[in-house]
């Protein structure tokens, strides 16, 4: 299969994206609106017919002081990964980003390695000689996944560590979803644990009620959200961030992304903001502030957006990351407990992937980027 790639439109970019069943959020041109530090090409692969069969968002981060750029491709590209002549879509891709000056390049290709259910990660949890996720055996193994990794190293590919937790501007390389396809909403409220089931009533019979905000709104969410950062010792993203993810992201698609508000009494206690991209939906970014947790506002919007998401025809609902630590006294572990009670599973993607076409700057970067 002959294959060529050059830079194209926004608009092809956006109508490729939009024939697929689904692609990452950040693969979609208003991202590269989103992420104003980084320059940006939108990139597309056709077949000898002239159709165009992939397509990938690439963000070019200047470094100090010389004119060459990291590449990053978040949570791409949309290619066919499992094709046999991975190489005849990736080589031309780094030929083409070298043009640009690129000296590194950074992808996370969106393949699922291995993924866990919850009664996997409950016994893992129960067991104290398991510390981490991947000590646990799989329920489910995607052999083809592993081709893909021995592909990318023999291109000379390297795995870019993230230390397990995968937080931070890197894309998470865990993450936790609830399966919605062949499901009937009553499967996957069955599917809850106890608590959370419970904690559903407790908030329904409270009166807690789950409103969806628009942009004017996303100062309070801003209150929320500053709220959770001091609790939570993070560094907050300021309100423009926010409003200019509102403002791209809905350009392009009215229902790209949303805001929801849990509250109790007219006084509002959690608040998340959710991306839809075809049939995945991901629970973005969620604040709560230090009061009316007894009335689990956070349970009863979850289940409230998953309701939605099902309405909408979602095949997934994302929970975003998770670091891949089971040990109780590690302070992320609470971020898995919480979503390990909606009865979905733990997915580990084969990560990010670095290619050093200079390797000396490739390395000036790594030295500079560990001193941070």
């Amino acid at each position: 299969m002959s294959l060529t790639l050059r830079t194209i439109s926004r608009e092809q970019h956006l109508a490729y994206i939009q024939s697929l069943p689904s692609a990452s959020h950040c693969q979609v041109p208003a991202w590269a609106d989103v992420k104003t530090e980084w320059r940006s090409e939108n990139l597309g692969w056709f077949d000898k017919n002239g159709e165009i069969v992939g397509a990938g968002l690439v963000l070019y981060r200047q470094l100090p002081k010389i004119k060459r750029y990291l590449a990053y491709l978040p949570e791409g590209p949309v290619i066919n990964w499992h094709a046999p002549n991975l190489d005849d879509w990736l080589q031309p891709m780094l030929a083409h980003l070298k043009q640009q000056g690129a000296f590194s390049v950074k992808m996370g290709p969106p393949v699922v390695i291995r993924r866990w259910d919850s009664a996997a990660i409950k016994s893992g949890i129960q067991d104290p000689d398991v510390k981490r996720l991947r000590d646990v055996e799989a329920t489910h193994i995607e052999p083809r996944a592993f081709e893909v990794a021995d592909r990318l190293r023999k291109m000379g590919w390297q795995q870019a560590e993230d230390g397990g937790a995968g937080f931070g501007d890197v894309q998470p390389r865990y993450v936790f979803q609830v399966p919605l396809a062949n499901r009937s909403l009553e499967d996957v409220l069955k599917g809850f644990n106890q608590l959370w089931r419970r904690n559903i009533k407790k908030a329904d019979k409270a009166g807690v009620e789950v409103v969806q905000g628009g942009y004017e709104d996303l100062a309070e969410w801003q209150r929320l959200y500053e709220i959770t950062a001091v609790r939570d010792h993070f560094r907050p993203r300021p309100l423009s961030y926010f409003q200019r993810m509102w403002t791209v992201l809905n350009s392009e698609d009215p229902n790209r992304m949303r805001l929801y508000f849990a509250r109790h009494n007219g006084v509002n206690l959690s608040a998340a903001t959710m991306l839809v991209v075809g049939g995945h939906v991901w629970y973005s970014y969620g604040a709560s502030d230090n009061i009316g947790r007894e009335v689990r506002p956070s349970n009863a919007m979850q289940w409230r957006m998953l309701r939605d998401s099902y309405a909408m025809g979602a095949t997934v609902y994302d929970l975003r990351g998770i670091s891949d630590s089971l040990d109780e006294t590690d302070h992320l572990f609470g971020l898995i407990q919480f979503k390990v009670g909606t009865g979905g599973e733990a997915v580990e993607y084969v990560g990010e992937w670095d290619f050093p076409l200079n390797k000396l700057l490739h390395k000036a970067l790594d030295i500079y980027m560990s001193r941070r």
